[in-house]
């Protein structure tokens, strides 16, 4: 039994649309972005994680890069492989002898179909999992969170990820009402891109579109404490010539309404399903967001506003899935809401 549990690794993967975090012992040992580039020549993969994404969108005509997964699931299904035994690879690089059986846990979305489901569960197998079980983002936010997941009380988790914003009511170790809508991260992302283009004349890439997010995304046109302007650079579409354009946080709020009221929307809708008791749980004990969404500069106010029930940001939103993936690992026999 000792020499088994030696050649058998246990990790936690977040497998996200835009991050994929892997945990191993309790601590994080991979935190990489979801893309990777491969040489469609040979259809060997040339790079993984960050290396792969500063390549996005400089790529020559040999080389290709891809987001294996979008909108929460798995879209191509052979680079998705790659990316999870070339991600699995990082944890412990130097060279065995033989690779130890994994013993994995990894998050769907709640809205995963029967199909999507199986499509994580070969890419695992194949990347050199033997056993894997899987647990709804969520209920993982949720754990991630600090919450009791398994106590008779309603708790109610938003995580707005890159591909899929996570809407659940939470109560003795169930999902008691859950909303998975498409609009997340990368729309968001896309939103910008849009805007730019219409109103500034400009053109810029996906990268480009993310770092205005990160810098001066908003989901309120008055903040408190406001990023100062962020200067974007590119060609003007018309001439072709180089411009350069300031980018406010309020021009960015109204470029995000749109997607920002369907999240607000589906909030509602996922509220309107709640049994009375646990509704009042949650008003009492307000709503935890969770995931990168999270971090868009006064959301919590704005949904506060909207809804009037008191909204909490999560510990470190990005990794709160991640975390909660880990500490589902170390009980695989005590939760009995792990599908295998």
């Amino acid at each position: 039994m000792g020499l088994f549990t030696f050649l058998t690794q246990e990790i936690a993967i977040d497998l996200g649309t835009a991050n994929t975090i892997i945990i191993h012992n309790g601590k994080v040992v991979v935190d990489e972005p979801s893309v990777v580039t491969i040489d469609m020549k040979t259809d060997k993969l040339v790079a993984i994680g960050e290396k792969a994404r500063q390549m996005q969108g400089k790529t020559h005509a040999n080389l290709k890069t891809i987001r294996p997964l979008q909108d929460g699931v798995i879209a191509d299904f052979n680079a998705a492989e790659q990316m999870i035994r070339g991600m699995i690879k990082m944890i412990n690089p130097k060279k065995r002898f033989f690779s130890p059986a994994l013993k994995m846990v990894i998050c769907i979305p709640s809205g995963s179909t029967e199909v999507e489901i199986r499509a994580v569960r070969d890419s695992s197998e194949h990347a050199g999992g033997r056993d894997v079980y899987m647990i709804y983002e969520p209920m993982a936010a949720a754990i991630g969170i600090g919450l009791d997941v398994e106590a008779p009380e309603g708790n109610m988790v938003v995580d707005i990820g890159g591909g899929t914003t996570e809407i659940a009511v939470i109560s003795l170790g169930g999902i008691v009402t859950n909303k998975s809508i498409r609009i997340a991260g990368d729309d968001l992302t896309a939103d910008i891109l849009e805007y730019m283009r219409h109103q500034h004349n400009i053109k810029i890439g996906e990268r480009t579109a993310e770092d205005i997010k990160i810098n001066v995304g908003a989901a309120l046109s008055e903040l408190d404490d406001p990023p100062a302007d962020y200067i974007v650079r590119g060609p003007n579409q018309m001439t072709a010539l180089p411009i350069e354009v300031p980018v406010s946080y309020q021009e960015i709020a109204h470029s995000l309404d749109k997607s920002i009221s369907k999240i607000e929307t589906a909030i509602i809708s996922a509220l309107e399903q709640t049994p009375p008791e646990l509704y009042a749980d949650i008003v009492t004990r307000g709503i935890w967001l969770a995931g990168g969404g999270a971090l868009l500069r006064g959301l919590d106010k704005r949904l506060f506003d909207k809804i009037n029930i008191p909204f909490h940001i999560a510990d470190d939103p990005l990794r709160a899935v991640a975390r909660g993936t880990g500490v589902a690992l170390k009980n695989v026999d005590k939760f009995a809401f792990l599908l295998r």
